[in-house]
C-alpha cells in the first residue's frame, strides 16, 4: 500500500479548515496529521477549540488532535492554508523558508508573480513558474507557495477558459450572488442578512478583476502575460447558505451559436480529468438546459461540490452571448480546489517525504 503524504492544516477551525478536514478523511494521498490555528485555540484539542458547522460529526480522527501555533515545525510533509489574509503571508512565507510546500486558500500570494494562482483544468502549465520562485527565493529544498484563486474566480475562469481557447474573449462582466458561508463564520450578522442583499464585498471585485486574467494568461518565458481583455465585476451577499452565483455577459473574437458555446462548455475537460486525479470531476462544467437553472439549492453539490453549473445562454443585446454561473463556494471556490491543486502537483513528484 502506498503510504500517504502527511498534511498539516493551518486555520483548521474555520469554514474553510473545516471543509479540509471533511473533504480529507478518506481521501486515498492525504492523512492529516497536523492542525493549526490562533493562539486562542493553541494547545487545546480540535474537539475543544473548534465549534464544527459543517453537515455531519466531526471527524474523530481530527477530534483528537492537538491544535499548534501556525509556525514550523509541523509534523507533515504538505500545508494546506486557509489563514486570515492579515496574518497569512507571513506564516506561509516561515513554511515555505522552512522547506514546506505550501497550498495556499488565502489571498495575499495571488498575484505574486511567480506564485502560480492554480486552477488544474484552466492552467497547469503555469507551474512552470515554481522554477523562478525555487531561484528567486529564500526558501529550503522543498518549500514553495502554490495558491487558488478566490471563490468567485475560480467559478468564473472555469466558465470563461474554454470560451477563450475557442473564440477568445474580449470582455467580459460578471454580477454575482455570493453565499453567506463565504464571509466565514461568525460571518454576517442575521439581522443584515435577513431580508435583504449587501451590494459591497470588501476587495471581492478587485480579485475578480485581477485573477481572472492571470489564470487565463499564457506562459511567455518564466513568466504570466496576463490576458487581455476587460474583466468587470460587481459582487452581493445573499441571504443562500452554500453556493455562489454569477450572471456573466461576454464579448467573442470570433462568431458563434449558442450551440456551439453550449458544446464548447459542457465538453470541457482539463489535466485533472487526464490524470483521473481523485478530486476532480468527471465534468468540470455542466450545462443546464432547464430555463430555471442553475440554483443554488439544487446545484451547488454538482460534482461532489466540484463542478461548475451553467444555464440561461442567450445572446446579449450589449455584448455577445449571457449565461448564468453557479459553484459551491467552499468546495469548488475554496477546500476542494487547494486538494485538488496538491492532486496534480503529487502527480508531479513535488512533495517529498520529509522526517522533521
Amino acid at each position: 500500500m502506498q503510504l500517504k503524504f502527511r498534511v498539516g492544516i493551518l486555520g483548521a477551525t474555520g469554514t474553510v479548515g473545516q471543509r479540509f478536514i471533511q473533504m480529507l478523511e478518506r481521501h486515498p494521498q492525504f492523512e492529516i496529521t497536523s492542525l493549526a490555528a490562533s493562539d486562542r485555540s493553541e494547545g487545546k484539542s480540535y474537539a475543544d477549540a473548534c465549534a464544527w458547522r459543517l453537515p455531519g460529526e466531526m471527524p474523530a480522527f481530527a477530534a483528537q488532535l492537538r491544535v499548534q501555533a501556525p509556525r514550523p515545525p509541523l509534523d507533515c510533509d504538505l500545508i494546506f492554508s486557509s489563514l486570515p489574509a492579515d496574518i497569512a503571508k507571513s506564516a506561509e512565507e516561515v513554511f515555505a523558508v522552512a522547506g514546506y510546500p505550501v497550498i495556499s486558500n488565502s489571498s495575499p500570494w495571488r498575484m505574486a508573480p511567480d506564485v502560480p494562482l492554480l486552477i488544474p483544468e484552466v492552467n497547469h502549465d503555469h507551474l512552470r513558474l515554481l522554477e523562478t520562485q525555487r531561484a528567486t527565493r529564500k526558501f529550503a529544498p522543498g518549500g514553495f507557495i502554490v495558491t487558488n484563486p478566490n471563490c468567485s474566480t475560480i467559478m468564473l475562469a472555469l466558465a470563461l477558459a474554454p470560451l477563450h481557447a475557442r473564440f477568445g474573449v474580449t470582455a467580459a462582466v460578471a454580477t454575482t450572488m455570493q453565499a453567506l458561508s463565504g464571509a466565514g463564520y461568525p460571518g454576517v450578522a442575521s439581522l443584515d442578512a435577513t431580508d435583504n442583499v449587501l451590494p459591497y464585498i470588501e476587495s471581492e471585485e478587485e480579485k475578480i478583476e485581477r485573477e481572472t486574467v492571470k489564470i487565463l494568461g499564457r506562459m511567455n518565458g518564466t513568466q504570466v502575460e496576463h490576458a487581455a481583455f476587460p474583466m468587470s465585476a460587481q459582487c452581493n451577499r445573499v441571504n443562500v447558505s452554500d453556493g455562489h452565483m454569477a450572471s456573466v455577459r461576454v464579448k467573442l473574437a470570433r462568431a458563434a451559436t449558442i450551440e456551439e458555446i453550449s458544446d464548447t462548455l459542457s465538453s470541457f475537460t482539463g489535466r485533472p480529468q487526464e490524470l483521473h486525479l481523485h478530486t476532480a470531476p468527471a465534468h468540470p462544467i455542466i450545462v443546464r438546459e432547464e430555463r430555471d437553472r442553475p440554483q443554488p439549492r439544487l446545484d451547488r453539490d454538482a460534482g461532489t461540490g466540484m463542478s461548475v453549473s451553467i444555464g440561461r445562454i442567450a445572446p446579449d443585446s450589449v455584448l455577445d452571448f449571457r449565461f448564468v454561473a453557479l459553484s459551491h463556494n467552499t468546495i469548488r471556490g475554496a477546500a476542494g480546489a487547494a486538494i485538488l491543486n496538491a492532486e496534480l502537483l503529487a502527480s508531479q513528484g513535488q512533495f517529498d517525504r520529509v522526517v522533521r
